[in-house]
């Protein structure tokens, strides 16, 4: 579990973030990218991931074993159904009674990692209390400090402020279609990272998703909308019939996935440079399937209506990213064709 830092040493953090940024979801085109598989591979495209080049290490930082509370911030202007959408995906996690392949079956393979005393990543995942900032209190354009005093604003508000909880707390920050976060779509679709003791108050683990529809769908919510120089491929169809939101859902996967295993940057990823970890859900990044890699995105589902998932969850389907599975060393989801 997460550990509260001490004040003193928040100016250290500073400088690390300052100059090196959150761990942040990059997509994996149409170049090499710090925070991507390419970067291990050196180009070389092993789909589905392969042992002789990722070596996934424990730097012994704490993991969330304990149980996991996910703290929605919606910032801007969110529709009922979009925020449905997204809590059905949050509360999937933990739920054994969907249907498989299952969001629940895909948050398995994330449970398999441990922390120092051998304890797994938990397997309860619930919504917590919840906080709208529909008149975007710190602007439509937020750097990633800002983002910070977003999340301050909320567990510090006059009415209903949001628990603190630095050993469970998942503080997820959800920006609307027409907010610009420092960043974004610049080939960054979510980051994570820990709050300052000197801005928040707090060492609280977080994580900012922004909604790419009007901005950069084509950078952000591939399948779902496609870049112009990926000539001949069609975009498919949203399981929720929302290219932002649903494109958002394997982003929040994503980050929620690294928060569990690296919530201070300090315990499970790849590569020499701690600054730039690569964590286990960038080493799938863009596979949903079987047969995934480089803009492949393997084998998915279709349902009655041609809308493409690869999970089900509470009450709907979704299409989430695989993650790295650290004892078949390659990356896995619950929808694979050897499962």
């Amino acid at each position: 579990m997460p550990l509260a830092q001490p004040l003193m040493a928040a100016p250290l953090f500073f400088i690390l973030y300052f100059f090196a940024g959150p761990v942040a979801c990059w997509r994996p085109w149409p170049n090499s990218r710090p925070n991507s598989t390419d970067f291990l591979l050196s180009g070389s495209k092993k789909y589905e991931g392969s042992s002789e080049f990722v070596k996934l290490r424990y730097h012994m930082g704490p993991v969330l074993t304990g149980n996991i509370t996910v703290y929605p911030i919606w910032y801007g202007k969110w529709q009922k159904t979009q925020k449905r959408i997204i809590r059905d995906f949050i509360g999937s996690i933990s739920t054994s009674g969907s249907k498989r392949p299952s969001v629940s079956g895909w948050w398995k393979t994330v449970r398999l990692y441990t922390d120092q005393t051998g304890a797994n990543i938990s397997g309860n995942v619930r919504i917590g209390s919840e906080k709208n900032d529909r008149f975007y209190s710190h602007g439509k354009s937020l750097t990633r400090l800002t983002v910070q005093s977003v999340i301050k604003s909320a567990v510090t508000a006059s009415t209903r402020p949001l628990p603190i909880n630095p050993k469970g707390g998942v503080y997820l920050l959800l920006t609307s279609d027409d907010v610009y976060v420092q960043d974004f779509c610049n080939n960054v679709c979510g980051f994570h990272y820990f709050t300052f003791p000197s801005i928040v108050g707090y060492t609280l683990p977080y994580a900012w998703v922004g909604n790419s529809a009007k901005l950069c769908p084509d950078v952000c919510a591939y399948p779902f909308a496609v870049p112009e120089y990926m000539p001949g491929l069609k975009a498919v169809k949203p399981p929720n019939d929302d290219v932002g939101v649903d494109a958002m859902i394997s982003v929040i996967a994503h980050e929620i996935a690294e928060l569990a295993t690296n919530p201070l940057v300090n315990a499970w990823y790849a590569g020499q440079d701690p600054v730039f970890p690569v964590e286990i859900a960038d080493l799938c990044e863009g596979i949903y399937g079987t047969g995934g890699g480089g803009s492949y995105t393997g084998q998915m589902l279709n349902d009655r209506d041609g809308a493409t998932y690869n999970m089900m969850g509470i009450r709907r389907r979704f299409l989430v990213q695989w993650v790295w599975n650290d004892v078949l060393s390659y990356c896995t989801g619950p929808n694979a064709l050897d499962q």
